[in-house]
């Protein structure tokens, strides 16, 4: 059986494993991520590189996750909060120190694709996918595979307006208003006198019949569904798949569906249409390993 090493570089740490063709993660370990020391953090990788080596002799290639503008040859326009990364090219470093094929791909895109390989949109050829985390990524799939746009930057969801804001537009984005920690968390910490870290507390609080908790977390589903609505009338997807740790509550699913339908209700020119379900990612925190060792296996 062919293996790979998926490397999954997110702001606070790195995540790497060995996967095998069937897309299945072991021997999975972490470190925290040196985001303004680029060569500390690129010996770290080779580290962990030689670390599953050890494990498994037969790797052939790397698959790299990372956030930012991601050029198709592995070049870093942007890299997130992995500041140190920025205008690299992480493919060819890598190459350079390992020896092995690698391929470094976006992180909402490998999570992406990763649900088409082994996840909630198997057998679905065009689909959406958001990454609800500290703002809004996400990824557009169309006839299987990524659209990334003139300038590799397709999936940005979280920069649509979604609510009016004269004084700053950026507060009515998508990030602002459904992101998990600065959407949610944020506007609710506006108003508490009890402060939150965890998405979790605000839903427990609305179940408890809080009134600042229930407001919230309606005018969130509010602006998160309306979102939805926007892209799937523009892309006339066949599922849209939510990720990110809050779509592990099947209650938030639920109450999100119901939202878009109530939305839907008073559009005239779509509430008679048959709207694409949205559904809960399957793969949760071993999605970036696994779709960018699948964007190597498909190169």
């Amino acid at each position: 059986m062919k293996k790979y090493i998926g490397i999954d570089i997110g702001g606070t740490s790195v995540k790497y494993g060995l996967v095998d063709e069937d897309g299945i993660v072991s021997n999975k370990a972490s470190f925290k991520t040196k985001d303004t020391d680029q060569e500390g953090l690129l010996n770290d990788l080779v580290a962990a590189v030689e670390k599953i080596k050890s494990v498994d002799a037969n790797i052939i290639g790397i698959g790299v996750s990372m956030p930012g503008v991601v050029q198709a040859n592995g070049f870093l326009t942007t890299s997130g909060a992995v500041t140190c990364f920025t205008g690299i090219n992480l493919k060819e470093l890598l190459e350079a120190k390992t020896g092995l094929p690698t391929k470094v791909e976006n992180d909402a895109n490998a999570a992406a694709v990763a649900e088409k390989w082994i996840g909630s949109a198997q057998g679905i050829h065009d689909y959406l996918s958001l990454v609800l985390g500290t703002g809004v990524g996400g990824a557009l799939v169309i006839n299987d595979q990524i659209y990334r746009g003139a300038h590799a930057r397709s999936g940005e969801f979280g920069w649509m307006i979604v609510e009016d804001d004269d004084i700053d537009v950026e507060m009515g984005t998508l990030n602002f208003r459904g992101a998990t920690v600065i959407g949610l968390i944020r506007r609710y910490n506006q108003f508490s006198e009890q402060p939150v870290d965890d998405a979790r507390l605000i839903f427990k609080r609305a179940d408890a019949g809080e009134a600042l908790a229930n407001n919230i977390l309606k005018s969130y589903y509010h602006s998160l569904a309306k979102g939805i609505i926007n892209l799937e009338v523009a892309f006339d997807p066949a599922v849209v798949i939510i990720g990110g740790g809050i779509s592990a509550n099947t209650e938030f699913i639920d109450n999100l569906n119901k939202t878009i339908e109530e939305v839907k209700k008073i559009h005239n020119s779509i509430k008679n249409l048959d709207l694409p379900p949205v559904k809960a990612a399957k793969l949760k925190n071993d999605a970036g390993m696994i779709g960018a060792v699948y964007q190597l296996i498909n190169a």
